[in-house]
């Protein structure tokens, strides 16, 4: 009976996911009608190509890059018992972004490798923030605001240093953008997402008996520090695989794990499947949104994600000083 609400909640969502994925592969520069969909995959030419080869993997990449920040997200947050964790914010993104051009930079000819890279970035801060989880969470944002601030120069500092069109390219990724989405990209960042989340899952029941506290957990049979290794570690691959896919989108790790726990709780073994889900058709309907609000001009994803993500943080810090 209590798990009745979790299932009921992991059902709307998986009934919303592909609802927001074909839609989104009807609009765009060229609509083409969600009825019209059998008959242009069957008869080839333009539209199909258009289908198969942009829509489709740009559609399923952002899911996908959507999903795995709010899992992964999720999961920091029940690591570091703090709401205000989020791998945009703490600068977890801003890590795997520029662990990413560190590799990219290396090799070139490689593009298999950017996930690993900023993987590598993303747990390189997840470890320095490790090392303050006894701290409140304001602290630990402070710290992760002011490395996202580093982290962020030094971005600057690499787009300044490029060429211009590879600079405006590179300012556009780093808010956010699926353009020049493949299936060659879907299938690495799915793979990554799978390991990852897999893995987390299976540290769902540690994390519900870590938010009665760690003291508690402790009592009850939880490695404490081995849990925070573990999850800072999936996380960081989880984050670095969705960062090097389709860029820093920021806020869907804190919109979507907060959504639902106001609507059906906090227990993890639900609440990780949720998020992503979740992530996932928020990513894909900023997409759509900044796709086709100024066509045929793009907005960065990122930037339509902090609209609705900055007042909930606003709202998140003020409510936990209220608390400290």
């Amino acid at each position: 009976m209590a798990r009745r609400p979790y299932a009921r909640a992991l059902a709307l969502l998986a009934l919303l996911l592909p609802l927001a994925l074909l839609l989104a592969a009807s609009q765009g520069a060229y609509p083409i009608p969600l009825w019209e969909f059998p008959q242009a995959l069957r008869e080839g030419g333009e539209r199909a190509a258009v289908l198969w080869n942009i829509r489709f993997p740009r559609v399923v990449l952002a899911a996908l890059v959507g999903g795995g920040l709010a899992m992964a997200a999720a999961a920091l947050q029940g690591v570091f018992r703090t709401p205000l964790v989020e791998p945009g914010l703490v600068g977890m993104g801003g890590a795997a972004a520029l662990g990413a051009l560190l590799g990219l930079a290396l090799w070139p000819s490689l593009p298999w490798l950017l996930p690993l890279f900023a993987a590598l970035g993303a747990f390189a801060l997840a470890g320095l923030l490790s090392r303050l989880a006894h701290r409140e969470g304001p602290v630990l944002l402070l710290v992760g605001l002011a490395a996202g601030l580093t982290l962020g120069a030094v971005l600057g500092i690499v787009q300044f240093m490029v060429h211009d069109p590879q600079g405006r390219s590179l300012s556009f990724w780093t808010l956010g953008s699926f353009a020049g989405a493949s299936w060659e990209g879907v299938a690495l960042t799915a793979s990554l997402l799978l390991l990852s989340g897999l893995a987390l899952l299976r540290l769902a029941h540690f994390l519900n008996a870590l938010a009665l506290g760690e003291e508690e957990a402790f009592h009850l049979g939880v490695p404490v520090w081995s849990l925070r290794r573990r999850v800072l570690a999936w996380s960081g691959l989880a984050v670095g695989a969705a960062v090097a896919a389709g860029g820093n989108v920021a806020f869907v790790g804190l919109l979507v794990p907060w959504c639902l726990r106001r609507w059906v709780g906090s227990d993890y073994r639900f609440l990780l499947p949720g998020s992503f889900l979740g992530g996932a058709a928020l990513a894909v309907l900023a997409d759509l949104l900044a796709r086709t609000l100024f066509a045929p001009a793009e907005l960065p994803v990122g930037l339509l994600t902090t609209v609705l993500g900055g007042p909930l943080f606003l709202y998140l810090v003020l409510r936990e000083g209220r608390h400290a």
